[in-house]
């Protein structure tokens, strides 16, 4: 159903903000049955508001066939200022909404997944406190995919880790997230009492898989020699990482955050901090467009104070050796 408006007698069909979201999310995934099941719709239907879109336009936004769904230049264009008109629109709520009360209605927040597990346990009650009318919704992902989420909409609020190319965004610290080596206590790839980490074999160290800035940071912040060492194992997650550091695999580097949350409680590793110049930072961004910014400094200090806590609280029952 098409938006009537009328004007001097004559009546104008507008898209429908569902259309609107439904072209985004083809541009994204540039697959019917993906971009429908993103929009938890039917492939039928989401197909059909594509091809009303199309005849309320007067255009060929997509090029279909059998093996691929490709924008035409003006399809593209199209999608570009659908863009821009629904950040219009959640401009708009945001007015409204602050104008309510600062912090409540809905908030889509991505955390990439080396941060989320060890963060959100401790920081969402505090945030539930003292915003009760705030509600969350949170989507774990790696940074490339939340990134495209929150330029597409999805998304309001990232939770994320720099240093990382990031476009059309506004970017508040957090907090720096610095770096422990990680070896077992017998370990038989270093020496501990003498380690130096220019002379380290890059081929015992022990990496996320490809895809999780984590990698990438630990590779570039603890100066790893190679930009892409070769190697036998690789994790797919922190918990698999110190399994298999605990395991003797190799050594690895673990950020603070996760130590401090006790991710190395009941194993046999030992660590040692690194310079203050070997650390990530957490941060928070949004869309540049976003009128919320005010909210979110107010998140951030939520989260900031709830970190400082969290730091005091287990270093007094847990501190790395």
């Amino acid at each position: 159903m098409h938006k009537i408006n009328y004007l001097d007698g004559y009546a104008l069909a507008y898209p429908t903000l569902k259309q609107l979201r439904y072209l985004i999310a083809l541009e994204r995934h540039l697959h019917f049955g993906h971009a429908a099941q993103s929009c938890h719709v039917s492939q039928s239907a989401f197909s059909l508001a594509i091809k009303d879109l199309e005849s309320l336009l007067k255009v060929s936004l997509v090029d279909r066939t059998s093996r691929s769904t490709v924008f035409t230049s003006l399809g593209s264009s199209i999608a570009s200022q659908a863009r821009l008109a629904l950040f219009d629109v959640e401009a708009l709520m945001d007015i409204s909404r602050n104008f309510q009360e600062v912090l409540s209605g809905t908030l889509k927040v991505g955390i990439i997944p080396t941060v989320a597990p060890f963060l959100l346990p401790h920081i969402l009650k505090d945030i539930h406190a003292q915003f009760p009318k705030l509600d969350l919704y949170i989507k774990e992902g790696k940074t490339d995919i939340i990134h495209s989420s929150l330029l597409d909409g999805e998304l309001d609020l990232l939770i994320l880790a720099l240093p990382m190319e990031l476009n059309n965004v506004e970017i508040l610290p957090l907090f720096k997230d610095r770096f422990y080596l990680a070896y077992h206590q017998e370990t038989r790839f270093i020496t501990p009492h003498n380690f130096d980490i220019d002379h380290l074999n890059e081929q015992h160290v022990l990496l996320l898989e490809d895809g999780h800035c984590l990698r990438n940071h630990v590779i570039s912040t603890c100066n790893i020699a190679q930009k892409n060492p070769t190697q036998r194992y690789s994790a797919s997650d922190l918990y698999s990482l110190v399994k298999m550091v605990d395991g003797d695999l190799g050594i690895s580097f673990i950020p603070e955050l996760a130590v401090d949350s006790g991710i190395l409680q009941g194993t046999a590793i030992k660590t040692q901090r690194l310079a203050d110049s070997a650390h990530r930072d957490i941060v928070l961004a949004w869309r540049k467009s976003s009128s919320r910014q005010q909210e979110f400094n107010l998140l951030a200090k939520s989260i900031t104070a709830s970190v400082t806590e969290l730091c005091c609280n287990i270093q007094s029952t847990y501190k790395p050796s």
